[in-house]
């Protein structure tokens, strides 16, 4: 008692302790946050490893560890027998004081020469083995190969590493003996290692503590409270640090004299402080000041003090763990003291052990106070009000001294009484688990390199572009030229426009747009004048799958009600409007309107429609219903539809494309080039039906296995090869095919193709053109939202969804480069007006480089059609009428 009266500062009440617990929390905080980061004292620095072992790592890999009471190095391998098995063989190696002390050079060259000489043993030299380096000092990342050392700790001194990347000082070391080769891929800190290694074999595992030498903690926290890393989805591991609680005066009332004492005496005084409380690398210490005070006041061995007791360094925290034995404690304290000369009675002995115990049970107080602090955090971020977790251990105080695991354990449930926790120790240090996390590195920096591989294909050099914008030229001249054109697979169809807008057009017309997903009816009133105004009423109708696919009746029948609704809608069913219908789909027209279909594309397959003109269909289905008449004066292409609208705002727009559902452009050709149609002078607008490019293999080279395997479950194989590498409605299913095949490779999703994502079309362009819009601000969330409907898959996770942004991307790049590579051959300037794909985030502004690049002698402006082909059909109507009331 009279000891406990003597150490009572020491002693520290549960209050006192819950209170530490409401500071290191505060302290947490501020080390989170961009704001207060920079002068908090807990550092809280992320580590850039994202998750606990899942299970899949496998390997031949080298563990460094670099920081505790030794040097050791670990050879890890890590196979897939039918279960996850570890191998490992370690060797120790000493770190001498003078290396400790000396220059930064000497201590890496000391580092390099060890792993040298284990390479040796392991007969691996010849071998370029991943490294994980576990380095248990404050260490600054922005990757996972890479630690900026902020300050020593612990025993620690060397020159010149303070302010520097351990990892370039390490490889300029290997470098330098250039006998061997060594890919550091990770920077871990012991603690990390630690959870890494027991998260091996509990998933749970999510605290990483080490108590030995020094201390220090991690755990995993919610990206969303870390401020120092872009991103909010997902987790990330934090390095506490929490040695240095307490450097900012926030523990003075609870530091006692003997605390410091140690501090002046320390490498490094002032900092590490709550560190210098707790760990074993100052406990011997401690208790040796205090043993020296309590003789010098006459309170042990009858006041005798000799030179061994007053030497720095002679009593050791090997000696408290010894001392402390339940057993033999007394007799080893009595052998420890004769060692010090000091002659102990039986009562010296007691009073020692006394001493031993406060200070022993001291840290794993402090300990069990911040280590809470961990716990409520996560408890909180999860928001449960019972945490389960597994805390990772390591260190040699934890594991040598015989009471101090208990004591840790009993009140961290006393502080925490709503959190089930199990303490696992972690048997083969943090080596194992630095291991790991080289493995999940190596893994994935692997993956990203097969990734880059497969996606090169899709990104088209220069050189390639320019080849498919000759081939092209070759295909547009096989179209217009009559002995060719019957075999030609770009048809080249001429339109009859013979001109765009000249401002006189006037009147009411009716227009149809069909060819996508949806059915439009407009009603465009046209005032030419002083005032040109262009009026639109429109209304939007769907078109049943079943429709698409059923009989011509069926589906002209449907286009009658609707027109019929419509008409009802306006009010105006009496009036016989002349109309202009948009087809969308390659036509052969003999006259403005006259248009025989060729062949379906887009998802349509109505039978008895393909060879018939669609005028007579559409005329036929106005007399089935009898109920209206219309006078159809032209059948329009989209394309031509596009390039009237824009022309009507820019008489200089002669070229009309399409990037949308489908793909296709039209342009103004000379009457002279067109030898389908009789006639020299003027011009008429050719509608390319460029989506069948490369249905003659022409772009075989240019076809990845994804294109191939788009195009061979498609309802129209082998046709509109171009289409299909380029248009809205299969880029999405390259996307999917690509993302199945990266699946079965095992770098997405751990290798599990869930049933939605193997259904068909279920990967909507528009989700392409969500994630890329959204790229850097609610990417995460977008992505979050599709993969889990899609793909059925696992919320946050980081590296799946960084894959498959590049997927994405690149997929995009493509289409459109190859869009423009074609759009150029046609070798007209002037704008042009895309639509669905183009309001992509990116597309537009990738194609309009692209254009300048592959076509620098041309001055091209690009018009956006803001009212679709509708208007554009109204248009044509109107130059028709015109034209007919001329000849008339």
């Amino acid at each position: 008692s009279q000891i406990d009266k003597y150490l009572y500062a020491m002693r520290l009440s549960d209050e006192t302790l819950l209170d530490v617990m409401a500071r290191f929390r505060r302290e947490m905080k501020n080390g989170l946050s961009r704001d207060f980061n920079p002068t908090a004292a807990v550092k809280m620095l992320p580590t850039f490893v994202r998750s606990i072992p899942d299970g899949s790592e496998k390997g031949d890999f080298i563990a460094l560890d670099l920081g505790g009471s030794y040097f050791r190095i670990l050879r890890v391998k890590v196979s897939h027998e039918k279960k996850q098995t570890v191998q490992m063989e370690s060797e120790i190696y000493n770190t001498p004081e003078d290396i400790m002390h000396g220059s930064g050079t000497r201590l890496f060259d000391h580092v390099a020469e060890c792993l040298g000489d284990f390479m040796e043993k392991q007969q691996i030299k010849d071998k370029k083995l991943p490294v994980g380096f576990t380095f248990s000092f404050p260490c600054r990342q922005s990757k996972l190969d890479e630690g900026i050392l902020i300050t020593w700790t612990k025993r620690f001194k060397a020159s010149g590493v303070e302010g520097a990347d351990v990892v370039r000082l390490l490889n300029k070391a290997i470098k330098k003996r250039g006998d061997y080769d060594a890919d550091i891929m990770a920077v871990v800190n012991d603690t990390v290692g630690t959870m890494m290694t027991c998260g091996f074999d509990d998933q749970r595992c999510e605290v990483g503590l080490i108590i030995g030498t020094g201390t220090n903690a991690c755990y995993m926290e919610e990206m969303r409270h870390i401020d120092l890393v872009e991103g909010d989805e997902g987790r990330m591991c934090i390095n506490t640090e929490w040695g240095a609680f307490g450097d900012d005066g926030s523990l003075e009332d609870i530091r006692t004299e003997f605390d410091r004492e140690i501090d002046r005496g320390s490498l490094n005084p002032g900092k590490q402080l709550f560190e210098k409380m707790v760990s074993g690398l100052y406990m011997g210490e401690l208790v040796r000041l205090i043993l020296v005070k309590m003789a010098k006041e006459g309170l042990l061995f009858e006041g005798r003090i000799t030179p061994e007791l007053l030497t720095k360094g002679k009593f050791e925290t090997k000696h408290v763990s010894a001392i402390e034995k339940s057993k033999e404690g007394l007799n080893k304290a009595k052998e420890i003291l004769t060692r010090l000369g000091v002659e102990p009675s039986h009562e010296d002995c007691i009073a020692v052990q006394h001493v031993c115990t406060i200070v022993s049970f001291r840290s794993a107080n402090l300990v069990a106070s911040t280590l809470g602090a961990i716990l409520n955090q996560l408890r909180d971020n999860k928001g449960v009000g019972r945490l389960r977790t597994t805390v990772g251990v390591d260190g040699s105080l934890y594991k040598m001294h015989p009471q101090y695991a208990r004591r840790l354990h009993k009140t961290t449930r006393r502080l925490v009484p709503d959190s089930e926790v199990r303490f696992l120790l972690s048997e083969s240090g943090s080596g194992k688990g630095a291991a790991m996390v080289t493995a999940v590195a190596y893994r994935l920096s692997e993956q990203h390199r097969l990734i880059d591989e497969t996606l090169a294909e899709f990104k088209l050099t220069h050189e390639q572009l320019l080849q498919v914008k000759k081939r092209m030229r070759a295909e547009m001249e096989a179209g217009l030229k009559k002995k060719t054109h019957e075999t030609a697979k770009v048809k080249m169809l001429p339109t009859f426009v013979r001109s765009t807008p000249d401002g006189t057009e006037n009147g009411d017309f009716l227009a149809l747009d069909l060819g996508g997903t949806n059915f439009r009816v407009l009603l465009v009133k046209i005032r030419s004048g002083k005032r040109r105004t262009v009026e639109m009423h429109n209304k939007i109708y769907a078109i049943p799958i079943e429709v698409m696919q059923g009989t011509g009746e069926e589906l002209f029948d449907h286009i009658v009600t609707c027109i019929s609704d419509f008409l009802d809608y306006m009010g105006i069913k009496g009036a016989r409007l002349p109309l202009g219908f948009t087809f969308s789909f390659p036509c052969k027209q003999t006259s403005l309107d006259a248009g025989i279909l060729l062949n379906w594309t887009k998802g349509f397959k109505a039978t008895d429609c393909e060879g018939e003109d669609v005028v007579y269909l559409l005329r036929e289905g106005i007399k089935r219903r009898e109920e209206f008449d219309l006078d159809v004066v032209a059948v329009v292409n989209d394309t031509v539809g596009t390039m009237m609208t824009c022309a009507y705002e820019d008489p200089n727009c002669e070229i009309g494309l399409i990037v949308g559902t489908g793909s296709n452009a039209c342009y103004m050709e000379e009457m002279r080039n067109i030898e389908m149609v009789d006639g020299e002078q003027g011009r008429m607008c050719v509608n390319t039906e460029w989506g069948a490019f490369g249905d003659n293999g022409c772009l075989d080279d240019i076809r990845t296995i994804y294109d191939k395997a788009v195009d061979d479950f498609s309802l129209n194989a082998g046709k509109q090869r171009y289409e299909k590498m380029i248009s809205g409605m299969y880029l999405g299913e390259i996307v999917r095919n690509i993302l199945i095949d990266f699946t079965k490779r095992g770098f997405l999703f751990r290798g599990q193709i869930s049933e939605t994502l193997k259904t068909r079309h279920i990967f909507e362009t528009k989700f392409l053109s969500q994630i890329e819009r959204d790229i850097w601000r609610a990417l995460l969330a977008s992505l979050e939202i599709i993969l889990v409907s899609v793909c059925g898959f696992l919320k946050g996770n980081e590296r799946i969804k960084n894959d498959f942004i590049l997927v994405l991307t690149l997929v995009n790049r493509d289409a459109v480069q190859m869009a423009v590579a074609v759009l150029h051959s046609t070798g007209a300037a002037g704008p042009s007006s895309p639509t669905a794909l183009v309001s992509f985030h990116s597309f537009s502004r990738i194609m309009h480089q692209t254009v300048k690049d592959l076509a620098p002698n041309c001055d091209v402006t690009f018009l956006l059609s803001e009212d679709g082909s509708g208007k554009g059909a109204a248009l044509i109507t109107a130059v028709g009428c015109r034209l007919r009331e001329a000849e008339q």
